[in-house]
């Protein structure tokens, strides 16, 4: 197909899918004249990976380029392949670490330590949650690590639906789209799922008894 059929099929504009193309993220089209290029399928895929990358993931175009080549490398293990993708969706808090970060680096791996996962301490993730204890405790709610065996057996149960919904995907393009919409998309429904819990909770808590 020419490049304008491919803009038509993705929705993506032809002056974006040629800045891609510069970029790394998508491979050239076969040349068939001196200005004239084919594209396949494997190009509609590519550019759904990079547009959910992008526009639901909210990547920049660096980590994009990263996950890019860890996808196209066969040597990477699907393990390591969907670390270097959840590694790039994991939020920045954009502030300074308190005094407290530390004890809440210590807190975080001794949580890990206890749970037994397989996780790095020094992660991104792991990173992401000391800031928030840590911004808890600066708070004065630094009581609140209390529940956090609660929301870690929860976050187990919503990991393993995660990656069995995943798992249905061979594909390695596939299967990279399927982490990035299950995470962010999933994260928004996990959230609005608590909320509607804490509602309910609340009501059978302190509502008043009808």
């Amino acid at each position: 197909m020419r490049i304008g059929e491919l803009s038509r099929r993705t929705g993506v504009s032809v002056p974006t899918i040629k800045f891609y193309v510069r970029e790394g993220l998508l491979p050239a089209g076969e040349l068939t004249s001196p200005n004239q290029a084919s594209y396949g399928e494997a190009h509609v895929q590519r550019l759904r990976l990079v547009r959910a990358l992008l526009d639901v993931g909210g990547l920049s175009i660096a980590s994009i380029r990263e996950v890019i080549v860890a996808v196209d490398d066969p040597e990477r293990s699907v393990h390591k392949l969907l670390g270097t993708v959840v590694g790039g969706l994991v939020p920045s808090y954009g502030r300074e670490p308190g005094d407290g970060i530390e004890e809440a680096r210590k807190q975080v791996a001794a949580l890990i330590a206890s749970r037994g996962w397989r996780a790095n301490p020094g992660s991104p993730a792991a990173e992401a949650l000391a800031v928030a204890l840590a911004a808890l405790e600066e708070a004065g709610h630094g009581a609140f690590t209390e529940v956090l065996d609660a929301y870690a057996d929860a976050a187990e149960a919503v990991a393993r639906a995660d990656l069995g919904y995943v798992a249905h995907n061979v594909a390695r393009e596939q299967l990279v789209e399927s982490v990035v919409v299950g995470t962010v998309v999933g994260d928004a429904i996990f959230s609005a799922l608590r909320r509607l819990a804490q509602t309910d909770t609340s009501d059978r808590m302190f509502g008043e008894a009808t």
